[in-house]
């Protein structure tokens, strides 16, 4: 798929598998997430704004799931306090290695950027100001979350920052059915068939795995972040910054 257009679900087939982040949606990925995520440029942007606005001299920010890393260059692009290191996560190595290969072409200033292939669940975290979880956490098992968290906040300077941005459900049935009601519209006017649609939906069903708004603020007020203030919303996503 030379050209980068998201038709991966767009022919007929049995036994839809599940979503992974393997070499064919590395290539289409930023085709499919402009089409599939509303407001996702925005949250880009704005962690790129936030992580300037905190980050601290001489620490690490690190972006946890960091795909192809357009956070990662946002933040690059953004933040200029002397001896911060950048160290992007993840870990599909088809999406880091595209990411290596195209992180030049996109920074305006140029910052060294570490990137790293680990699982974020098992990982040590240096001393950090800015930690980013954008549309990461929700592909981790719920049982693993809020340990995660809390190595994270364990990790952060004091008044360090953790950015979270996640696909929601909403308590209200009759709410959450007008959302995803919408989200399938935004999908359709992005130029996505309803084949298209239901079988994406049935590839990622297993694997992304939404919570309540309820559900994520009460998880970052046991792992002891005193300030946790949403930023963004827009259909059923939204986003968080958590300051320690």
């Amino acid at each position: 798929m030379p050209n980068g257009e998201d038709n991966l679900f767009e022919t007929p087939f049995m036994g839809v598998g599940d979503f992974r982040f393997d070499e064919q949606v590395s290539e289409v990925f930023p085709d499919m997430i402009r089409r599939s995520v509303p407001g996702y440029g925005h949250v880009i942007a704005l962690s790129g704004l936030i992580a300037k606005r905190y980050a601290k001299p001489n620490t690490i920010i690190y972006d946890l799931g960091c795909s192809l890393g357009a956070t990662t260059i946002a933040i690059a692009n953004e933040v200029t306090k002397p001896g911060c290191r950048i160290v992007a996560v993840d870990n599909s190595e088809a999406m880091l290695t595209r990411a290596r290969a195209t992180t030049n072409d996109r920074l305006v200033n140029p910052r060294a950027i570490e990137w790293l292939r680990e699982d974020i669940t098992d990982m040590s975290f240096e001393a950090c100001s800015v930690v980013v979880l954008n549309f990461t956490l929700q592909f981790i098992g719920i049982e693993k979350r809020e340990d995660l968290l809390i190595n994270i906040k364990n990790s952060l300077v004091p008044g360090g920052l953790l950015i979270l941005a996640e696909k929601v459900l909403h308590d209200d049935t009759k709410s959450q059915q007008s959302l995803t009601n919408l989200h399938h519209d935004f999908k359709r006017a992005n130029g996505y068939s309803e084949l298209e649609i239901a079988a994406k939906r049935q590839a990622i069903e297993n694997v992304l795995v939404p919570e309540t708004p309820s559900a994520h603020v009460a998880r970052l007020t046991r792992a002891g972040f005193s300030e946790i203030t949403e930023f963004f919303h827009c259909i059923n996503f939204k986003a968080w910054l958590a300051v320690k």
